[in-house]
């Protein structure tokens, strides 16, 4: 049996209105919109008051709206012992008020290898994330931290290190932004139905079929060129073969949650909604 996937937008759609605004005025706008959930864009810092957390939880409740927290840009879990407590403070404000907001996933971009091999990073990574999780335990928080693929090859973040990250770590598990799979390379592949099936076949065999059916993903357009990403496009725009990802998608049986970032948001997100309603 196939799985279903939720759509919605990473920050708030293009059409949200400025009274109410902000997250509540967004997830009104995403269930106006007919699309089912909602990435935080919290991007930038973690700036939000209880008050305000509690008043997303409700209207996202009340509107059956998906939520999770794109964590701030700086975050290095491969940082400087100097540096990793501020980066270790900002993902740790997204996980508290991301889940006083009803938020279920905190995604993060994972950092860079500053030139040093993936392995040894990720002797760094594990016990840093492993620390967070217990402490958010401690805390009866229960998000998941999802570590994004990157788009450039120098980043932190390939499709193997997320893997590893959420098999040594039970509350750690990907976000698949498959545009950058596809940029990352800088040679255009990792772009079709025939090299995405063992991409999640992979998934499946490493996580496990839930997994699989539990994905975070991340999709847009995207313009890259050797060293990968530069910037994301409207999906008509670039040479993504969403089409087909979208058919690997529902013959894997995978499903979840597919967040729009592009340019166009919110109408890429229904167009990506109408495509996997057609691929049915």
């Amino acid at each position: 049996m196939n799985a279903s996937f939720r759509f919605g937008t990473v920050g708030a759609p293009i059409a949200t209105p400025k009274k109410p605004g902000g997250s509540v005025g967004a997830v009104q706008t995403i269930r106006a919109l007919g699309l089912d959930a909602l990435e935080l864009g919290w991007v930038q810092a973690v700036r939000v008051s209880p008050e305000t957390c509690a008043a997303i939880r409700a209207e996202a409740a009340a509107q059956q709206i998906a939520l999770s927290v794109h964590a701030p840009y700086f975050i290095n879990i491969n940082a400087s012992a100097e540096e990793w407590p501020k980066s270790r403070q900002r993902l740790m404000d997204a996980a508290f008020y991301g889940n006083l907001a009803g938020a279920t996933d905190i995604i993060f971009h994972p950092g860079s290898y500053f030139e040093q091999p993936a392995a040894e990073v990720l002797k760094i990574a594990l016990p840093r994330l492993q620390g967070c999780l217990e402490e958010l335990r401690a805390a009866a928080n229960p998000v998941i931290l999802r570590p994004e693929t990157m788009g450039k090859s120098a980043m932190l973040g390939s499709f193997e290190d997320t893997l590893e990250m959420a098999r040594h770590l039970p509350g750690v598990l990907p976000c698949l932004d498959f545009a950058h799979l596809h940029a990352r390379p800088g040679d255009g592949s990792q772009n079709s139905y025939e090299e995405w099936m063992p991409r999640l076949e992979t998934y499946a065999a490493a996580l496990g079929a839930e997994a699989l059916r539990g994905l975070h993903i991340h999709l847009s357009g995207i313009e890259y060129g050797p060293k990968g990403e530069k910037n994301h496009l409207p999906l008509e725009e670039s040479d993504l073969d969403f089409r087909g990802l979208f058919r690997a998608l529902r013959e894997s049986g995978a499903g979840g949650r597919i967040l729009c970032e592009s340019p166009r948001m919110e109408a890429d997100a229904l167009l990506m909604q109408k495509t996997w309603q057609e691929t049915a």
